[in-house]
C-alpha cells in the first residue's frame, strides 16, 4: 500500500482544481503538444460526470459545437491540465446527467444554482 502511494506523490501534478460537479459549466485550458510546438486550447461545456476516486478521478465535459455534440473525458491528475475556471454552477439533481444527451435547444438547458 506504501508504494502505492509513493507512485500516486511522484505523479501529483500540484494543479489547483477547484470543486466543480455535475451540471456545472467549466472551462479546462488544456496543453497541446503539436510537433515542437505546445499551444493551450481551451475547451468548455457542461460537466455530465465525476468518476472515480484519487489519482483516477476523471470528469466527462460536454459541449456542442455547431450541430454536433462533442464529448471529452479528462482525468483530474492530468499533466495537461493548465487550469480549471468555474462560469456556472448548475442545479441538477441526479449526480451522472446522460439525459442532456438526448436534449437539443431549450431543453438542454440546466437552470442556475443560487447560494
Amino acid at each position: 500500500m506504501d508504494l502505492i502511494k509513493v507512485a500516486e506523490q511522484a505523479f501529483a501534478t500540484g494543479v489547483e482544481v477547484p470543486a466543480f460537479g455535475a451540471g456545472d459549466t467549466i472551462s479546462v485550458s488544456y496543453k497541446i503538444k503539436e510537433g515542437n510546438k505546445e499551444r493551450i486550447q481551451i475547451f468548455r461545456g457542461v460537466v455530465i460526470q465525476i468518476k472515480g476516486t484519487g489519482t483516477t478521478k476523471t470528469f466527462t465535459i460536454r459541449k456542442m459545437s455547431g450541430n454536433v455534440g462533442v464529448e471529452r473525458i479528462i482525468p483530474m491528475s492530468s499533466p495537461f491540465i493548465d487550469k480549471i475556471e468555474v462560469n456556472k454552477r448548475g442545479r441538477v439533481r441526479r449526480a451522472r446527467i446522460f439525459y442532456l444527451r438526448a436534449l437539443t435547444g431549450k431543453k438542454a438547458r440546466i437552470k442556475e444554482r443560487r447560494f
